[in-house]
């Protein structure tokens, strides 16, 4: 266990990470396009795929990382009919190499959300 470190703990009260360190790796949970007051940020999926992905960014800069690092993301749809939108949003936040990406559609998410995006990262510690 020593090689993995906490980055950011979960919710209070709820048994898992936001993100950690294993190695050279940072494994981020999966993140909704909720703000700090648990209220949803915008209505439409290139709004909160862009605010889940900016949250995911600000875990992976805890560690000195950044979006840049990501080699693995899974995305979590409730709509597949919102793919072409959501891909276009979470295009412009990737720069190439792009991760190696999963999407799956989902009956729902928990909380009222349209999707929820997990990562991982290669950032070898210094």
């Amino acid at each position: 266990m020593d090689s993995i470190q906490i980055i950011a703990a979960g919710p209070k009260n709820v048994p898992y990470s936001g993100a950690l360190y294993a190695g050279d790796f940072i494994y981020v949970s999966g993140q909704v396009p909720l703000n700090e007051s648990k209220q949803v940020v915008g209505e439409d999926i290139e709004t909160q795929t862009t605010y889940t992905l900016e949250k995911i960014e600000a875990l992976l800069a805890k560690a000195g990382a950044n979006l840049n690092h990501v080699v693995k993301t899974t995305v979590f749809l409730t709509d597949m009919k919102n793919f072409s939108r959501m891909n276009e949003a979470y295009g412009k936040k990737f720069k190439e190499i792009y991760p190696c990406r999963s999407c799956i559609e989902v009956s729902q998410l928990p909380a009222p959300v349209q999707i929820e995006i997990e990562a991982v990262a290669y950032f070898p510690k210094k």
